[in-house]
């Protein structure tokens, strides 16, 4: 009895553990106002983006589970000088990928995600009138160790400035650029649809307001 007692008691702590972790934001931004854009030098080095070797991660969660999916750059600048980094990126919000789903259930969340579903093109999205979005980078500091990139990201024309871990390395020409997994609430830009926070009464077929995103940037050196 005693060993099992025991047994149970350690399932429990390990489910714990486990759920703890799951529900446990990784780097949540707070959005705030938007900020003037970074500046250097007419001298700095520039990389322009190579968009078919760029890609946003992103990844959402509901009561039954998550979804996952990436975005591809449309284009996209970023120059470098010493220490200081400035640049934007034009995000194809046309490219929006699901990719733990196949079939028509794919194709369902995909255009349901992009609008393109007759009377739901506003529920996410709404890539018809939205085709894309953008990041502008604000500056990078460091804190606890780490590199912290600000900038302003807008959807759906609301614009507003975040800030997340990154780690950036240049080898020849080529200039990577990557960020830690982090967090931002989807409805400080208007994506509401089916969030608890905005609607009353939706029981268990919410979806969280949260959006993990985790960006890969490879850009190369204009001479």
């Amino acid at each position: 009895m005693k060993i099992k007692l025991l047994s149970l008691f350690t399932l429990a702590v390990l489910f714990t553990a486990v759920v703890s972790c799951k529900n446990e934001a990784k780097n949540e931004t707070e959005a705030a106002e938007a900020e003037a854009a970074a500046e250097v030098s007419t001298e700095a080095a520039k990389y322009m983006v190579d968009k078919n070797e760029s890609e946003i991660a992103w990844e959402g969660a509901k009561p039954t589970g998550t979804h996952t999916g990436t975005v591809k750059l449309e284009s996209g600048v970023v120059r470098l000088e010493d220490s200081v980094i400035s640049g934007s990126f034009l995000i194809d919000m046309t490219s929006i990928l699901v990719t733990d789903l196949e079939g028509d259930q794919k194709a369902s969340l995909e255009d349901h995600l992009k609008g393109t579903v007759e009377g739901k093109e506003g529920d996410f999205f709404n890539v018809q009138k939205f085709p894309t979005a953008a990041f502008e980078i604000t500056g990078v500091t460091e804190k606890d160790g780490k590199k912290m990139m600000s900038g302003n990201l807008t959807l759906k024309e609301t614009k507003k400035n975040i800030e997340f871990p990154v780690m950036y390395e240049v080898a020849g020409n080529t200039m990577t650029l990557k960020s830690e997994p982090f967090t931002i609430d989807r409805t400080e830009w208007g994506v509401n649809y089916g969030s608890k926070s905005v609607f009353d009464n939706l029981g268990d077929k919410f979806i969280n307001d949260e959006i993990q995103l985790e960006f890969k940037i490879v850009a190369t050196q204009q001479m």
